[in-house]
């Protein structure tokens, strides 16, 4: 009602109620209690259906009640009736006040009712927005669990009509071709499982058969209950989310397998073994960790290319994956590195047995890209929990035993044993101590004369690297040089020999040269001359009185930028030997190439030309004379006696060195040497 209309209303119960007190005031002024009794009961029956039908016009119903009680109170007034008229006002109170309580309840409800309203189109506009732009849909099944009150978008899910969907049992439908075997997929039988106990699921992922396409959906659903609480079905939403869980699933593969070989990766591998280690130490039984390095692998890759190493790699993979019993499981570790897992009853000989297969089968030729391929593998292993009860111990145990199976020259199987961890751990101290070696002063150099064959005076000296640590005492050249070049800490090293063996040399004659060895890790440096040139300019040493040593495996790694090197180290006017000629990997095309000044001959084969061997002595006859032709001079290393060096003179080289001469000396005693030799020849 409008402002004005309730005014005009209530203005006219006014006037009405004025007109029902009338009478009451009659009979009063007549004394005529019975009537007033009468008219009294009238208004109160009047009142009283006001109240209760006027709810929604409050101000009506208090006017009307006010002005015709008033006349009764009145009535009852002059005729002392006191306790009716107090009757009439109490009722008169309660009247109004529950009219006002019940007109305010009668507004609650309607504001409610107009929100509930309002809520509804909201929802239901919401509904149809989701329905028709969402990419999710609306699913709804009865008590019976079957689809009712299909939505287009769900229909369309299934590959049906919406029409022809309902009814259609709903497990039944989303199993499509699978319904009917043995066992739903697992994800459906949660999804049943959940229906039948009627009971709220969110985010649910079950796989489905949409048409014979395997798809998967993320389901949610609540009960729907009537309003006396009974079960009447299920109501929830879905989505497509098969390009999600693909994506998902091929970043796990990605994140577990290797990409080149298909293989687990070292993650993978770590898992699994971690799992095996686990079950073993729950039953009380073995497992088994093996790891594989290729042999002769490094030079596949450097001299025809990655892509063939790589297709190679994959070879091997598949090789060693036809391998693999149902117990056991292969991966990539990275690189050229084979993990094996053997998950239980990892026995001795079960273990012997798997790692022979494995050698054998992968020293078998390979055929890539026409080309014939021969690597090989060397392998540790290391049994769990015995020797570690972690990943990581296990796999240190089997790294240890393989680092002893190449150094049997690979193609073998090492087992882990408890001595392998004190080397180890060994061999970790002497590198720390290594490292601060030339800090503590701990290194020393020691130089070996060098003659000349006919007239026996010293011509140069090598110096020679030796280690005494404070803690580990004095260490063998062959223990701590193969370390320092595989650490690198052969540059500092090698630099610091340069420097004093240059500044020792400054202190000899002019005509005594002094030999430096060089590895090839120092010069494959791109400053490895240039370190050269300002060595000797600091230590104010001639050029011509160095001479860099190196041996034949310096090509191994880049023979293009060891020769550079070389090269570089020529033109500053210095003088470069090839050490231990014919017993590594000789090639005459090293000569051919770089202009060596001096071919040293190794002692092996002066020790055979000593006791008669007829090859020794035709390859020292063959070297001198091809030195001789190429301008070169040649060194014969290890001649210990008289014999000897007269022997070495007679087969033509140029200069000799050994024990017979001199054994490695120190500096004072170097001095005092070419000292003597100075007044002796005076």
């Amino acid at each position: 009602m409008l402002r004005t209309e309730l005014f005009q209303f209530a203005g006219m119960l006014a006037l009405i109620g004025s007109l029902w007190a009338l009478p009451a005031v009659y009979f009063s002024l007549q004394a005529d209690l019975i009537g007033l009794y009468a008219t009294w009961s009238i208004i109160i029956l009047a009142v009283t259906v006001s109240c209760l039908g006027l709810g929604n016009s409050p101000l009506s119903t208090i006017v009307f009640t006010l002005f015709s009680c008033a006349g009764v109170i009145f009535g009852f007034l002059v005729l002392d009736q006191f306790l009716y008229a107090t009757i009439t006002a109490a009722y008169v109170v309660i009247v109004c006040s529950g009219t006002i309580a019940k007109s305010r309840l009668h507004l609650a409800s309607k504001i409610a009712e107009a929100g509930v309203a309002e809520k509804d189109q909201v929802v239901s506009l919401l509904l149809r927005e989701f329905e028709e732009h969402g990419a999710d849909w609306l699913w709804q099944i009865d008590s019976s669990r079957r689809l009712r009150s299909v939505s287009p978008r769900f229909a369309y899910a299934i590959g049906r009509d919406p029409a022809e969907a309902n009814g259609l049992a709903f497990i039944e439908t989303l199993a499509g071709k699978n319904w009917g075997k043995d066992n739903l997929c697992k994800s459906l039988a949660e999804l049943a499982d959940k229906l039948k106990r009627r009971e709220s699921f969110a985010e649910l992922v079950v796989q489905v058969d949409v048409q014979g396409r395997k798809r998967w959906w993320e389901l949610s659903g609540t009960p729907i209950l009537d309003d006396r609480g009974n079960f009447t079905g299920f109501r929830g939403v879905g989505s497509d989310v098969t390009e999600e869980r693909e994506s998902s699933e091929k970043i796990a593969y990605l994140a577990r397998y290797d990409t080149l070989t298909s293989l687990p990766n070292r993650l993978l591998v770590n898992e699994t073994l971690a799992d095996a280690l686990k079950f073993a130490e729950q039953w009380k039984s073995r497992c088994a960790f093996l790891m594989l390095d290729l042999d002769r692998f490094k030079a596949v890759n450097d001299t025809l290319g990655h892509q063939v190493g790589d297709k190679l790699l994959a070879q091997v993979a598949e090789r060693l994956n036809a391998l693999m019993g149902e117990r056991d499981m292969c991966g990539r570790l990275g690189g050229d590195e084979f993990g094996v897992v053997i998950l239980e009853n990892a026995n001795t000989q079960y273990v012997k047995k798997l790692a022979k297969s494995i050698i054998e089968s992968i020293s078998a030729p390979y055929i890539v890209d026409d080309h014939t391929l021969h690597v090989g593998t060397s392998v540790g292993s290391a049994v769990g929990p015995r020797d570690g009860k972690t990943v990581e111990e296990l796999m240190r145990s089997a790294d240890l035993a393989l680092y002893q199976a190449k150094d049997l020259g690979g193609g073998e199987h090492c087992s882990f044993e408890a001595s392998l961890h004190a080397l180890a751990e060994e061999q970790r101290q002497l590198e720390a101590s290594l490292r601060n070696a030339i800090g503590n002063d701990e290194l020393e150099l020691l130089y070996q004369p060098v003659v000349d064959a006919n007239f026996e005076k010293v011509v140069s000296f090598e110096a020679l690297l030796r280690w005494n640590s404070k803690l580990h005492g004095v260490i063998s050249p062959a223990k701590f040089i193969p370390m320092a070049e595989e650490t690198r800490m052969i540059l500092p090293i090698g630099k610091w020999v340069m420097e004093q063996a240059c500044r020792k040399a400054t202190q000899w004659p002019s005509h005594v040269m002094v030999n430096v060895n060089v590895a090839a890790a120092q010069l494959l440096e791109p400053d490895f001359a240039d370190m050269v040139a300002a060595t000797l300019d600091k230590a104010n040493l001639a050029p011509h009185r160095l001479e860099i040593e190196v041996t034949e495996s310096v090509f191994l790694s880049d023979a293009g930028v060891a020769r550079a090197a070389l090269e570089k180290v020529l033109n500053l006017g210095c003088s470069v030997a090839l050490d231990d000629f014919g017993t590594g990997y000789s090639s005459l095309g090293y000569l051919r190439t770089l202009r060596f000044s001096t071919i040293k001959v190794d002692r092996l084969f002066v020790q055979g030309a000593a006791q008669g061997n007829r090859e020794s002595l035709a390859i020292i006859r063959a070297v001198v004379a091809m030195s001789d032709s190429l301008g070169m001079t040649t060194t014969a290393e290890g001649v210990e006696n008289a014999d000897e060096a007269a022997l070495i003179r007679s087969l033509g080289c140029t200069k000799i060195q050994g024990y017979y001469f001199g054994r490695p000396m120190q500096a004072i005693e170097a001095s005092d040497l070419l000292r003597r030799e100075t007044l002796r020849r005076a």
